[in-house]
């Protein structure tokens, strides 16, 4: 299955967001790097995916209706074997059920733990003004506390988007700071210009949102990829009927 046949089946079954790991293989197509990821939905595969994988592993929860994981509890980070998982496994499914509890579970993700890096923001949205556009800006809790992003149309080629790179704060934190080595400005930006594409390109995505992007002194891979899709228009007809009292 391509992208963009992705894209419509999630569309036409009503849904708002790309799960994980399809959001992943569309990331794949379009030259993103995400870490290793499987979907399980019983303790025994969570424990045989994460042996696959290899440890350390980071699980999330998989639900339609959480959007930001942690809030809930819903992901435990620096899994060191089987014994530690099969502990987070249950607690994971636990800390869901209690603070999101009209939430429906599809299952638990096992994700390889990517090493920490310089952590930005890379994002994408179709505006109705200007059509597509790329944002990127610090990363992981600061893109809310700082709001140090900015935007470029896409799609955009690697001097820009390296200028683009130059106007945030992140980019002094990618020079390195304090003796650390600096990461990889050539492939962030390579990262940019490929998430420009790929809002330019696929029809149907509203908004992308990889964060937190991790960097290093030689490449940067995307930790959690978040799709967001434009309702199909039965969908968005329902919405605005429902809203004045109509039948659609």
């Amino acid at each position: 299955m391509d992208c963009q046949e992705i894209i419509n089946q999630y569309i036409s079954s009503g849904d708002t967001v790309i799960p994980e790991p399809e959001a992943q293989k569309i990331c794949h197509q379009f030259g993103i790097s995400c870490p290793a990821t499987r979907l399980v939905t019983a303790a025994a595969a969570c424990l045989g995916a994460a042996q696959e994988i290899g440890y350390p592993v980071v699980i999330k929860v998989a639900s339609r209706q959480i959007i930001h994981k942690s809030d809930v509890g819903g992901v435990i980070t620096g899994i060191q074997n089987s014994a530690q998982l099969a502990d987070a496994y249950d607690r994971l499914l636990k800390n869901v059920r209690e603070r999101s509890p009209q939430a429906e579970i599809q299952g638990v993700l096992v994700q390889k733990q990517a090493p920490k890096g310089v952590e930005v923001v890379v994002g994408g949205l179709c505006n109705q003004q200007f059509g597509p556009v790329v944002m990127v800006g610090l990363g992981g809790i600061y893109v809310e506390v700082f709001k140090d992003v900015a935007f470029r149309l896409a799609p955009l080629d690697k001097a820009e988007a390296g200028r683009q790179l130059q106007e945030t704060r992140a980019f002094k934190l990618l020079q390195g700071v304090r003796g650390e080595k600096p990461c990889d400005v050539d492939a962030l930006c390579e990262l940019i210009v490929n998430t420009g594409r790929l809002i330019s390109v696929l029809d149907g995505i509203a908004e992308i949102d990889f964060n937190p992007v991790f960097c290093y002194p030689q490449g940067c891979t995307v930790v959690d990829a978040r799709m967001v899709l434009k309702p199909s228009i039965g969908a968005d007809r329902k919405t605005k009927c429902a809203a004045v009292g109509l039948q659609p």
